[in-house]
This record gives C-alpha cells, structure tokens and sequence, in this order.
C-alpha cells in the first residue's frame, strides 16, 4: 500500500468509524422508547429479525446472493459469535449497574483495541495515538462522571463484554479482503439475532404494539448501518489510527439526550467533551503532519 492510498483507506476508516456511532447512538435511542414496555432479549430479537430481513435485501440486491455461504465460514462466523458473545454480555451488565458505569467501562474499547493491535497484529503505535487514546478516555470518564459504589462484579462482566468487542474489530482485520463487507454484516445480525433469541425464551415475552414495532423497524435500520460501518472501518487504514474515533459516539449521545430529553452536561461534563474534541483533532492534525509533501509540477 502506498503512503497516498494509506492516507486515504485512513480518511475512509475515521469516516467509517464516526457513522458507525452516530448509527449506533440513535439506535439505543429508539431501543430505550422500546423498552419501556417490552423485555430486553424479545426487543434484540425482534429487532434482530428485521436487520437480517434488510440484509438480506441488500445482499440480493448488490448480486451476493450466490457467496452467502461465506458468511458462515471461518473468521466470518468466528466474528459473528464473538459479536454475539459481546452484545450479550454488555446488555447483561447493563441491567445490572449504572448505565455511566457500564458505558465507562464500554468505551475502554478504544484502548484494548490499540494494545491488541501492537501486540498481534504488529501494527506500530506512536505515542501520538497513545495519547490521544488515553486523553479521549479521560474526556470519556469526565462527561459519564461513573461512581464507585456502581462498580460491582456485574462490571467484569462489562468488561469482559469490552474484550470480546476489542476482539471483534480485531478479527475484522483477518477476513479476507474479497469477502464483501455486507456477508459478514449478514452474519453478525444473524449471530446476535439467535444468540438473544434463545435468551428471549427464557426471559419471556409480552404483547407489543405499532408504535414499538415502527420504532424497532426504524431501530433496525440504524443497526444494519451501523454494522455495515463498523466492518468497514475495521477493514481500511490503521486500527490504532481510527479506534479513538470510536469515542465519537458519547458525543453524538450527548448531542441527541439535548435534543430529545433536554440533558445539559454540567462544567466538568464540558471539561470532557473539549477534551475528546481536542484529542481526535490532535490525531487528524499530527497525521496530516506527518504525510509525505507532494512535490508541485514544475509544468
């Protein structure tokens, strides 16, 4: 790969990786409407069932159809399930512990993610993107404000959530370049699909209505994309490059509970907030520093 192309699988990766959670924020937005009235695992299921209908669409529709076998084999379906393991666990920790505490521990993603991939995947970490990590991770934990008395054994839960979903993106990178991005999107809706769809039969079920079944079809939507969007930039450009971009995702959470629930951060919230802004600017400024001049044509 060239330092041009490397440049621009990197733009596309951030991108990719900002429209993944903005994808993912308004989805657990209109899953917390849901859930006021529905179980958790009957939710994900339902939900579930329609993100695979709409993959399924989409697979048809781009020619796919005939390679679907792909999406059960090897690293594919080794992501899927650990996707499903992630999803999971995480959803259990958060029934049980402060949703500050679980998010905290949550968006440590970012961190596990840059440690796996200088240790497996021999990918070089400046202390550039160290920092920038470490200083998004503090913004993290000034804005969510997690308390001590939250953290209990449900958190190594949550944590071991975070893991699985550190590993996720890392296995992303070991599938194969020709297996399109959707065959794997495919596979991880249906992974998560069965996964809580056992669960549901254990937790049970209840009746739900119209309005919850347009809020999941619409829920459904998001979540497809935002799968779709988190392979793709786990497939382009440097992972310890565009894994800080994942804390993106509180700030579209704080953008949408103004919006919608008129939450306003308080001081140190802002303190935060600045400090994930100034830590992803850092990283795009430092990169852009750091990338080769082309010389002007002399004709």
């Amino acid at each position: 790969m060239t330092l041009s192309a490397s440049g621009a699988a990197n733009r596309r990766g951030i991108v990719c990786m900002v429209g993944a959670m903005g994808c993912f924020v308004t989805n657990d937005a209109l899953v917390k409407f849901a859930s006021q009235s529905m179980p958790s695992a009957q939710l994900i299921f339902i939900r579930g069932l329609m993100s695979v209908l709409l993959v399924l669409a989409v697979v048809h529709a781009l020619g796919a159809t005939p390679r679907m076998r792909e999406a059960t084999r090897g690293w594919v379906a080794g992501r899927a399930l650990v996707d499903a393991i992630a999803t999971m666990l995480y959803l259990g920790a958060l029934f049980h512990m402060p949703i500050g505490n679980a998010t905290a521990i949550n968006l440590a993603a970012p961190l596990f993610m840059t440690l796996f991939a200088a240790l497996f995947m021999a990918e070089r970490v400046r202390g550039a993107r160290w920092l920038a990590v470490c200083f998004g991770f503090l913004g993290v934990l000034l804005v969510i404000q997690p308390r001590a008395e939250g953290f209990n054994a449900w958190a190594l839960v949550c944590l071991l959530g975070t893991l699985f979903h550190a590993a996720r993106d890392l296995m992303t990178r070991r599938i194969h370049a020709g297996i399109p991005s959707i065959l794997i999107t495919l596979s991880t809706a249906v992974a998560v699909t069965v996964v809580s769809g056992l669960s549901s039969l254990m937790q049970g079920w209840q009746p739900f209505g119209s309005f919850e079944f347009g809020l999941l079809a619409l829920a459904s939507g998001f979540l497809t994309a935002g799968y779709y969007f988190i392979i793709s930039s786990m497939r382009h450009g440097e992972m310890t490059l565009i894994a800080p971009f994942r804390y993106t995702g509180l700030l579209f959470a704080l953008a949408l509970g103004y919006a919608v629930w008129g939450e306003v951060p308080n001081t140190l919230a802002w303190f935060g907030i600045a400090l994930l802004i100034a830590s992803g600017l850092y990283v795009l400024v430092n990169e852009k520093r750091r990338a080769p001049r082309v010389p002007a044509s002399s004709g």
